[in-house]
């Protein structure tokens, strides 16, 4: 057994240059990520190539990624990484399937044209194998009817198992749904805001920050839905049980001073609004309806 990367590098070379297909594809891994080797993608091609040719799935998969990005030494290229993708799909590999997916719901230039049926076929063998992103690409194929009859009850279960497996973009299209309601979907706010609130943290733990602030400006959108404010904080998303109530309305929840602070010129309007219901309703004075120039918050209270 090799004891370190320069004696796996050198063993694998041995046994590729007589034709070993495994070996071929671990010196193309030991190219790309200069383990035991100089990094050098294009010899690492080059090794994927060999491998592929003679069949092998993994190899297939990764010459048609690295064809795909082009990098150094490697040409950009939309024909052949879908030939790859393919060749490596047919035998079942379940990320080649969600990319060939991805590679024809797009298009390639010139080279890969769309094919909106094919692309959900091969979306719908991945999702099947439990691949996040075919499960949501498939789901927005069946909520937009692209290549398949539009089913958004379909849609909605697809993102939920995306979802389940923590997929930002998953929680967020289903949260989308849920808070607005779509055909056969009825609303749910409270639901649908958990899910975009748990969207907007995971994109912040992947330093996704297109996502994140999507997945806010959504949020924020339902500042003034008591369903949607009462579950998380439409300053960061956080929807941990510790988060406090505003002192002034008794309805939004924030988990930090600093939240509220931010979010006071988009919480003001409906938190004085809710004040004058909350007065107009009770005369025991519990809520107190406030003045029409509030200063921030600062105090909050525990749930």
């Amino acid at each position: 057994r090799p004891q370190d990367d320069d004696e796996a590098a050198r063993l694998y070379r041995k046994a590729a240059d007589q034709g070993d297909t495994l070996s071929q594809y671990l010196l193309a891994i030991c190219h790309e990520e200069g383990r035991g080797v100089p990094r050098d993608e294009k010899e690492a091609a080059r090794w994927f190539r060999l491998a592929a040719d003679q069949g092998d799935a993994d190899a297939q998969l990764k010459l048609g990624l690295l064809l795909q990005l082009g990098g150094d030494g490697v040409p950009h290229d939309h024909a052949e990484p879908a030939r790859y993708f393919r060749l490596s799909a047919d035998q079942g590999e379940m990320e080649a399937q969600a990319q060939l997916g991805l590679l024809l719901r797009f298009g390639g230039d010139d080279d890969v044209s769309k094919d909106l049926a094919e692309s959900a076929r091969w979306f719908r063998l991945a999702a099947d194998q439990g691949d996040a992103i075919s499960q949501h690409s498939l789901g927005c194929a069946y909520l937009e009817g692209l290549g398949v009859l539009a089913d958004p009850c379909e849609a909605t279960r697809l993102f939920r198992l995306a979802a389940d497996q923590q997929m930002s973009e998953a929680q967020l299209s289903l949260g989308r749904m849920l808070c607005e309601g779509y055909a056969d979907v009825p609303a749910d706010k409270r639901a649908g805001a958990r899910l975009v609130a748990q969207a907007a943290q995971r994109a912040a733990e992947t330093d996704d920050e297109e996502m994140r602030d999507e997945a806010l400006e959504l949020l924020r959108s339902y500042a003034d839905e008591p369903e949607v404010v009462a579950v998380c904080c439409i300053g960061c998303g956080a929807h941990h049980r510790w988060m406090t109530k505003c002192s002034e309305c008794h309805i939004s929840r924030f988990c930090s001073s600093e939240c509220i602070k931010n979010m006071w010129p988009t919480h003001r309007p409906s938190c004085q609004s809710w004040q004058a219901e909350q007065a107009t309703d009770s005369s025991s004075g519990l809520f107190g309806a406030g003045s029409g120039e509030l200063d921030v918050p600062l105090s909050m209270h525990e749930r």
